[in-house]
């Protein structure tokens, strides 16, 4: 009886699946990511648990600071002017959102102030602007991600 010997393989490893992997965790953490974007004043978010992330630049932003003040375009602006300036701002616009930015001790008749200003010029829809307590400096939070 013979016996055939050991058939000598490459002990190469193959690199395809790992290239695979990389690859997939290199896609999964650029969608996953979310940068910084650095505000001009220093306002103190509301929290909260769940929304969603909105990265359109083309989007008016009202900025209701602690002591009741409207900014647009880092300009303060009078109540009284609110709504004219937010109808020429979504003049051109092809989505008329406006999205609301207030610091958490700011008057919520103010925030009030401010739809009610979007809705007569014509937004047809506002965005209410926080952040998540996970994201904040320093807070650990049990929810899965």
């Amino acid at each position: 009886m013979q016996f055939e010997g050991r058939r000598r393989t490459s002990h190469i490893p193959n690199l395809t699946p790992l290239i695979d992997i990389v690859f997939l965790l290199l896609v999964f953490f650029m969608l996953t990511s979310h940068f910084v974007r650095d505000e001009v004043l220093n306002i103190d978010l509301p929290e909260a648990d769940s929304g969603d992330s909105l990265d359109e630049p083309q989007q008016v932003e009202v900025i209701i600071n602690e002591a009741g003040e409207y900014l647009i375009d880092s300009q303060i602006v009078s109540a009284e002017a609110l709504e004219s300036i937010l109808r020429d701002k979504l003049e051109g616009q092809k989505e008329k959102v406006v999205r609301i930015r207030g610091d958490k001790a700011a008057d919520f008749g103010n925030a009030i102030d401010a739809f009610d200003a979007a809705r007569q010029a014509g937004a047809s829809g506002i965005d209410i602007v926080t952040i998540k307590e996970s994201d904040k400096p320093g807070s650990q939070s049990n929810n899965m991600p």
